[in-house]
């Protein structure tokens, strides 16, 4: 007998049976990563609140309570929702880049100004990216989803706003909702033949999207990636700084507050990109360890969340906000690492900035409410197509 059938359906729609039914593990880990990061940036300004601990923990407390709101939303509700969310948030990133609405800021026109607020549109549209896909899925057939001309709607709802981010020109968003997209359609049911070709298409097509379809300070930071030591005092400075803080470190790190790369503002934008190497600094391989600890430990559960759910919606939707977290986690320690380009991806929860930080706690919110109506059955046959 399945725990659904102990609790009769009015029971199970309660609020308080809905917060009993979190997943209090994904919370805890949430909490102790933005501690963390919170704690970081306290050390970076010097011991002081301002300018982005006291920020950085308010945004997190809000964000919190609408995570766990998010949670109570039954599953119909973003089923519904998933493509009007997504061409809303397309439709936003289209502002950016056609009307005057546009901000710039270090390099790219990635912000939209709405004259009270500055938002980027680049990090919400991953969201919608996720739910249009799960939708489509939900109502096609698995031989659909493993080889169909009817791909072309999905690789649709991947390829414009992958186009439009990489145009403004943000590289590190652009690669996200690429690869976003590729693993929700692999795990789907991609036809391997498909994949392998895909992968085969990639590897041709990059050396001369390189050379020609980059911006020159794109093209630098490619460069400077595989010889860094070309240009120590240039284009290769983030990187060396970045591996001198992670290695001083040693085992257990020079203490709370006593880093000189971040203290002394040797390492740039110690504050986003390159926090994880401040607690590299710091803490050492044992603190480093610990965090990332606790991120393989949010995507092992949040993965074993989406395995449960009967809802293939729940499955894919999970799955797919779980692959997002995961490459900001990877693509943000291959680049402070010297392992990949600097392409201005940030850690999860533990870097400052408000837009990366809601889109986190909104796709970690979609996840709790898969695991609270793991049980919810939503009908097939309502594909858009």
């Amino acid at each position: 007998m399945t725990a659904s059938a102990l609790t009769r359906p009015g029971e199970r729609d309660r609020l308080s049976t809905k917060f009993a039914e979190l997943d209090w593990r994904i919370i805890g880990l949430l909490c102790i990563l933005a501690g963390i990061g919170t704690a970081m940036l306290y050390s970076i300004a010097g011991g002081h609140w301002q300018p982005w601990a006291a920020k950085h923990l308010i945004r997190f407390g809000v964000l919190l309570a609408g995570m766990i709101g998010l949670a109570m939303v039954h599953p119909k509700w973003w089923f519904h929702a998933a493509y009007p969310v997504y061409g809303v948030l397309l439709f936003m990133v289209m502002l950016v880049e056609f009307t005057p609405l546009g901000y710039v800021a270090g390099g790219a026109k990635n912000w939209l100004h709405l004259g009270f607020i500055r938002i980027q549109p680049a990090e919400f549209v991953k969201i919608g990216l996720v739910l249009a896909l799960a939708r489509w899925y939900h109502g096609h057939s698995a031989q659909d989803a493993r080889w169909s001309w009817k791909l072309l709607f999905p690789a649709g709802i991947i390829g414009v706003p992958f186009i439009l981010v990489a145009k403004q020109p943000d590289l590190g968003s652009a690669m996200i909702i690429g690869l976003t997209g590729g693993v929700m359609m692999f795990m789907a049911g991609l036809s391997w033949r498909v994949i392998g070709a895909g992968v085969a298409a990639a590897v041709a097509v990059i050396p001369p999207f390189v050379m020609f379809g980059m911006h020159d300070y794109q093209r630098n930071r490619v460069l400077t990636f595989l010889n860094p030591e070309a240009d120590p005092s240039g284009t290769g400075y983030n990187i060396i700084q970045s591996k001198i803080a992670l290695g001083s470190g040693g085992l257990m790190g020079k203490g709370y507050g006593l880093g000189s790369q971040s203290q002394l503002e040797f390492l740039p934008e110690r504050h986003t990109d390159f926090i994880f190497s401040t607690v590299s600094e710091e803490f050492g391989f044992i603190g480093s360890f610990t965090v990332i600890a606790c991120y393989v430990a949010l995507i092992l559960i949040s993965l074993r969340i989406a395995a449960l759910s009967h809802s293939h919606f729940g499955r894919l939707s999970a799955a797919g906000m779980t692959a997002f977290v995961a490459l900001f986690m990877l693509i943000n320690g291959a680049m402070v690492m010297g392992l990949a380009p600097v392409v201005g991806v940030p850690m999860p929860m533990l870097s400052y900035g408000g837009s990366s930080m809601m889109t986190v706690m909104v796709g970690f919110g979609l996840i709790l409410s898969t695991r609270v109506h793991r049980y919810v059955e939503l009908p097939k046959g309502q594909g858009l197509f």
